[in-house]
């Protein structure tokens, strides 16, 4: 019985371009610049517009790219042999890829400066998830730069709260997100304050309730109450709400907002 062959570097490089177009076309970005190093054919089909287009629409689908001086494009029926010659749009992904970069390390920064004793207010929570927004955070972008183990889980809890409600990425691929960075397990607790009631006249004292919960039950929405109260922020009857990463004190002091 005869043993076939591995084809070598020399085969492949023979394959027509749209084939070999096709198939870098289901790679990762590391993978793409992994098979760009194989040879000089892969290093220049690698570089093309054709792919690099398709990355960075998909992990930006928000930003207006016009606005930001890339006004090329190519559709299935562009000319491949211009497509393959170009750089422009490989350029933009790296370029673009490094100002994420920094925007991440702000609201790192912020965040960091913004907690005490790994806790963090609500206010500075919902400002921090604001800020993505106008960042023009991708979902990989948080996967990238927040779902990390080297951050704490009030930046994971961050980058969960704005992929699931502002990105509105499906639950079930957080989940996997979250699985595959390793945090899925990490637990917040969440304290909030609620107005007394009124009994007869009086007003009862201020409430307060604690939750803790992982990342994924929160991606599911299992604890509904937490994330309503984590959207709203500290509005009508809650008069305030603390995240944490630890496990709350009980010495942990409520102070009325007005005084």
């Amino acid at each position: 019985m005869m043993i076939s062959k591995c084809p070598s570097l020399k085969q492949w490089d023979s394959i027509p371009d749209d084939i070999a177009l096709n198939i870098a076309s289901f790679l990762q970005v590391s993978d793409i610049c992994s098979l760009g190093s194989c040879s000089r054919f892969w290093r220049d089909l690698c570089a093309s517009d054709f792919l690099w287009i398709s990355l960075s629409k998909q992990r930006w689908p928000s930003l207006d790219f016009s606005k930001i001086g890339i006004v090329r494009d190519y559709d299935e029926e562009s000319d491949q042999q211009s497509s393959l010659s170009a750089k422009v749009w490989r350029s933009f992904y790296i370029n673009w890829h490094q100002v994420m970069a920094g925007r991440a390390t702000a609201i790192v920064k912020f965040v960091k400066q913004s907690s005490r004793d790994e806790s963090l207010e609500v206010g500075d929570f919902l400002r921090a998830i604001g800020e993505l927004c106008s960042m023009e955070f991708g979902f990989k972008d948080v996967q990238l730069f927040l779902f990390t183990t080297k951050q704490n889980v009030l930046l994971n809890l961050i980058g969960l709260h704005y992929s699931l409600f502002w990105l509105g990425v499906p639950a079930e691929d957080i989940t996997e997100a979250l699985c595959s960075c390793q945090i899925s397990e990490r637990q917040v607790c969440v304290r909030w304050w609620k107005l007394g009631r009124w009994f007869h006249g009086f007003r009862l004292r201020d409430e307060s309730r604690l939750r803790r919960v992982s990342l994924s039950e929160l991606a599911i929405s299992k604890d509904e109450e937490v994330m309503g109260v984590l959207r709203r922020g500290a509005i009508h009857e809650v008069l305030r709400i603390q995240i944490s990463a630890e496990s709350p004190r009980t010495t942990w002091a409520y102070v009325h907002p007005q005084g």
